[in-house]
């Protein structure tokens, strides 16, 4: 997985490309996790983004509860598999999809 990061004030904008996996889940965790006590919106873009598991659900998820009430997490041009996961998850609920 390729992660690209910008810090720009309060947001984090994170473009990802690749299966966020088992394998790369960590490494998203390890990539955000010092930045998301310093933001309030956090916006990933999926465009590239081929297959989430539950691996990379449990990063996301992880990084929604840290920011806590403080903050947002928006994932943007998701694929429609990616968005029919989320809906069936209840992940909708808890990211703001766009």
């Amino acid at each position: 997985m390729n992660i690209v990061k910008n810090l720009d004030g309060q947001k984090l904008e994170v473009t990802l490309e690749g299966q966020l996996d088992t394998k790369s889940a960590p490494e998203l965790t390890k990539e955000i996790s010092d930045d998301l006590s310093q933001v309030t919106e956090v916006v990933m873009d999926f465009a590239r983004v081929e297959y989430v598991s539950s691996a990379g659900m449990r990063a996301l998820m992880l990084a929604r509860k840290t920011l806590g009430d403080r903050g947002t997490i928006a994932v943007i041009n998701a694929n429609d598999m990616v968005k029919e996961v989320f809906a069936l998850t209840g992940f909708d609920r808890l990211l703001i999809l766009k």
